[in-house]
């Protein structure tokens, strides 16, 4: 079984989410048992509203429990930063053409939210940024064709 790099961050949301279903789940089972005194079971919607509640509850938890079982949590901040980009830094690149400036830091998958200036260690900028050095120009190959990026700041935060 293979490890799969996570951040604390990541980890500490998984860990808060899975204890949020945990505590959903005697809320569920105490309405499944309400709805089981309504009578017959085969016309009981609110039964089988909560059956299906109760194992949509049941797969994430075993999703989420899974996941906190092969994650390996890096944590950037007890590291020496070296210039060197790796998994869990935030990295500040400079758009060779446009001088756009971006700020990305390189997550898990499940944490990934490009919105929020988080990418997947598995993507393609972040697959052309790993093992790069602070200053170094790096072209990436994306969906709208090939960029070239300075990365202009390394932080391990």
């Amino acid at each position: 079984m293979d490890k799969v790099p996570m951040t604390v961050r990541g980890e500490k949301l998984l860990r808060d989410e899975l204890e949020t279903l945990m505590k959903r789940r005697p809320i569920i089972s105490q309405a499944i048992g309400e709805a089981r005194e309504l009578g017959d079971l085969k016309e009981n919607a609110e039964y089988h509203a909560a059956r299906e509640e109760q194992g949509i509850c049941e797969a994430q938890i075993r999703d989420i429990e899974y996941k906190l079982s092969v994650a390996q949590v890096i944590d950037v901040t007890k590291m020496e930063n070296t210039g060197k980009v790796i998994f869990g830094v935030t990295v500040t690149l400079i758009d060779v053409d446009t001088e756009d400036e971006v700020q990305y830091q390189i997550v898990g998958d499940d944490e990934a939210d490009i919105k929020a200036g988080r990418i997947s260690v598995n993507s393609p900028i972040a697959r052309g940024l790993i093992g790069k050095m602070l200053d170094d120009e790096v072209t990436i190959t994306t969906p709208g064709g090939q960029k070239e990026f300075e990365i202009t700041e390394v932080e391990y935060v």
